[in-house]
C-alpha cells in the first residue's frame, strides 16, 4: 500500500482527483447546506405555452447524492431564491434551523447568486460582522453571511464550515462571481476552520458545452446535480486531506 496516495501529492490542485464514494467527506455524520435553488435541486421547466415552473426536488440535490455516497445524514436547509438576507431574518427562524437539535457536524454554504446577482443587495464588506456580537452585523450580504456562521457555531461549536464560490459563467456574471469569491476567502479568515469550496477557480467553466450536457433550461438537470456533489464530496477530501489535525475531533460533533 502506498499511504502518499491518501495524502497531498506534491502540487496537487483542488479537483485534481475527484472521488465518486465521498472520499474523506465520508468522516462526516451529519451535514447541513445552506443554499438557494442549486441546493434544493430545482427544475426548471418550460411548457409548451412557454410558461416557466420551478420545483424543489430535494432528493435530487447536489446534498442528497452526497448523502448517497457518503451515508450520512444531509439536511437541505434551502429554497429556490435563497437570500442570506431572507435566511436570517425570516427563513431560518420559521423553519426551526436554529434549534440545537438540527446541530450537524459540518456546513456547506452555497449563497450569493440571488443576493448580488438577481436582488442586488448591498455586498457590504467582513468589517460588517461584530465578532462579539451578530445582532450588532450590518444588514449587508457579507453582514448576513457573517451571522449564518456565527449562528452555526451557537448550535454545533466547532463544526467545520464549507464556503462555496459561484462557478465561472453559471449566471453570465464572471465579473460578480469572482467578487463572491474573493468575499469568500475573505470571510473564511475571520472565522477557524472554515474553508472556500472555490469552484470559480478551480470548477469547469459553466459554458455552453457544459450546459448543453448538465443543464435544463436555467438549472441543472440530474446529471449537473450529481457531478456537483462529486466537486463537493472531491473538494471537501481535498481539504480534509490537506489539514487532517482540524478533524480529528469530528467524532465528537452532533451526530444525527
Amino acid at each position: 500500500m502506498n499511504i502518499k496516495e491518501w495524502m497531498i501529492p506534491e502540487n496537487e490542485a483542488p479537483l485534481q482527483r475527484l472521488v465518486t464514494d465521498g472520499g474523506f467527506a465520508s468522516i462526516f455524520r451529519s451535514v447541513c447546506c445552506i443554499g438557494d435553488s442549486l441546493s434544493s435541486g430545482e427544475f426548471e421547466l418550460v411548457d409548451e405555452n412557454g410558461r416557466t415552473s420551478y420545483h424543489d426536488l430535494f432528493e435530487y440535490s447536489w446534498g442528497q447524492f452526497l448523502a448517497r455516497m457518503t451515508g450520512a445524514t444531509v439536511l437541505n436547509f434551502s429554497r429556490g431564491g435563497m437570500t442570506a438576507r431572507e435566511y436570517c431574518e425570516s427563513f431560518a427562524k420559521e423553519k426551526g434551523f436554529w434549534d440545537k437539535d438540527k446541530a450537524c457536524q459540518a456546513y456547506i454554504i452555497a449563497l450569493g447568486v440571488n443576493d448580488l446577482v438577481y436582488q442586488g443587495h448591498p455586498v457590504g464588506s467582513v468589517e460588517d460582522i461584530c465578532l462579539e456580537d451578530h445582532s450588532k452585523n450590518a444588514k449587508t450580504f457579507m453582514g448576513y453571511m457573517g451571522k449564518i456562521i456565527q449562528r452555526v457555531r451557537e448550535i454545533s461549536p466547532g463544526a467545520p464550515v464549507f464556503l462555496v464560490t459561484m462557478p465561472k459563467d453559471g449566471h453570465g456574471k464572471r465579473e460578480t462571481a469572482a467578487l463572491q469569491a474573493s468575499l469568500m476567502h475573505r470571510l473564511s479568515t475571520l472565522f477557524d476552520r472554515c474553508y472556500v469550496i472555490d469552484l470559480f477557480e478551480y470548477g469547469p467553466v459553466y459554458d455552453e458545452e457544459f450546459k448543453k450536457n448538465f443543464y435544463l433550461n436555467g438549472h441543472l438537470n440530474p446529471q449537473g446535480y450529481y457531478l456537483t456533489a462529486v466537486m463537493m464530496a472531491s473538494y471537501i477530501d481535498y481539504i480534509v486531506r490537506t489539514h487532517p489535525s482540524d478533524f480529528e475531533k469530528i467524532a465528537f460533533l452532533p451526530q444525527k
